[in-house]
């Protein structure tokens, strides 16, 4: 069976501030910011949600679907995600927009200041997630930060369909109300947040940690270097640490390495935990290097980091994974 993963296809442009945003902000002149930040790197690198998770993936042996729109130039970066296990029959040719752009300045804290120009991206929600499904065996249907039109109608699909999703609003959640924020997570077997993205959700759409809980299946709240907590339908709590990292290069696409790795891991057979262990993996492998797509997966390594992190018990049981 198969995971579609419907979100952003972007090309992702990564610059480094040799210094702190916060020592350039100054508290009483938010209203009249007006700043320009000399960077030391600029790099060019694959992206968006959609590609991160679709390639890594791919890497852990998955064959995820890819479903978004781009543009003509897309054919190079479809050429590398399929060579890399990720089927791209799901991704929609725009004929009059490119592929749209991500541009993210990341200085020494891994604080970033960031801008998104959706281009191709806006024709996603002519995608029809039943149509997909008449040519796949679709098990789960990621549907992270996207065109806003696109990822209601894909999670109202999903609904209509019987088919079972996970809501990964992310950045969208500030272009969001709060009642398209609960059409996004009701009914959802999984709902991914960051600590920042919960509180916000739940100022978005008024509604408590346990009212949530009643729309949503599992629950995952990544709490960056503090690891991450799972809540399961039952009410329980499960916490992981991370896996530690050699060197901080690129905090850009940690959170899709991590879901990536976790819904392979559950949709594999593990537990929460072990799934959590697992995308914590994949998240610092990513931490470590310039460019969401630019890491490889080592088995004998991962092994290794996964025994000295959380036992050999768990590296035992991911193994098959890898």
């Amino acid at each position: 069976m198969t995971i579609a993963v419907s979100a952003s296809i972007a090309t992702d442009h990564l610059m480094r501030f040799p210094g702190r945003f916060a020592d350039a902000l100054l508290a009483d002149q938010l209203d009249h910011v007006s700043l320009s930040f000399l960077v030391d790197d600029l790099q060019i690198r694959r992206g968006g949600v959609a590609g991160n998770i679709a390639y890594a993936m791919g890497l852990l042996n998955r064959t995820p679907l890819l479903v978004g729109a781009v543009g003509a130039d897309f054919a190079e970066y479809r050429a590398w995600l399929e060579a890399n296990g990720v089927d791209c029959s799901g991704v929609k040719i725009s004929d009059r927009a490119h592929t749209a752009r991500f541009v993210c300045t990341t200085d020494d804290d891994m604080a970033q200041i960031a801008s998104f120009y959706p281009g191709a991206m806006s024709e996603a929600r002519d995608i029809n997630i039943g149509d997909l499904a008449e040519e796949h065996e679709l098990e789960l249907v990621l549907i992270g930060a996207n065109d806003p039109e696109a990822m209601l109608r894909h999670t109202q699909q999903c609904r209509e369909l019987g088919i079972p999703f996970a809501a990964d609003p992310s950045q969208q959640l500030a272009r969001l109300d709060g009642d398209q924020a609960i059409q996004l997570i009701d009914g959802a077997a999984y709902l991914f947040t960051n600590k920042y993205e919960w509180a916000l959700l739940l100022q978005k759409t008024g509604l408590s940690e346990e009212e949530v809980a009643r729309h949503v299946g599992i629950r995952v709240t990544t709490l960056g270097a503090n690891g991450v907590q799972i809540v399961d339908r039952d009410g329980t709590e499960v916490r992981v640490s991370v896996v530690p990292e050699t060197n901080k290069v690129e905090p850009t696409g940690v959170g899709d390495a991590f879901r990536a790795g976790f819904l392979t891991g559950h949709t594999g057979g593990l537990s929460l935990e072990r799934s959590a262990q697992l995308g914590s993996l994949i998240a610092v492998l990513v931490l470590e290097t310039m460019g969401t797509q630019e890491w490889t997966l080592n088995k004998d390594d991962a092994l290794e980091r996964l025994t000295k992190a959380y036992g050999l018990e768990a590296a035992d049981e991911i193994k098959p994974l890898l």
